[in-house]
């Protein structure tokens, strides 16, 4: 569970960071399936590049404390929004660019 728990974090932030691209550039506009795959997808990549740029790998007893404490890790979660919201907006851009 300590290894999941930073994953589920970037799954979940991606999903709201590309659902928020997805709403509010006109660009990106896709149905909610590629939205949610990608925003996703781009939160775990956002969030392993984030902690691997910051320095910090997964540490099993820094999740422990963190979960009992109630935070979470702010590079999972600013990974998991940046991530899923960049990923989003190039499948957008890429998908629209292909209707035309």
């Amino acid at each position: 569970m300590e290894t999941l728990l930073p994953i589920i974090v970037q799954i979940v932030t991606g999903i709201i960071g590309g659902q928020a691209v997805g709403a509010a550039v006109k660009q990106a506009a896709m149905s909610q399936l590629p939205k949610i795959l990608s925003g996703a997808i781009g939160g775990v990549a956002g969030g392993a590049i984030l902690g691997k740029l910051m320095g910090a790998g997964i540490d099993p007893a820094a999740v422990a404390s963190a979960v009992s404490s109630g935070s979470f890790n702010v590079q999972n979660i600013v990974g998991g929004v940046g991530g899923g919201a960049i990923l989003t907006a190039i499948v957008g851009a890429v998908m629209n660019s292909m209707k035309k």
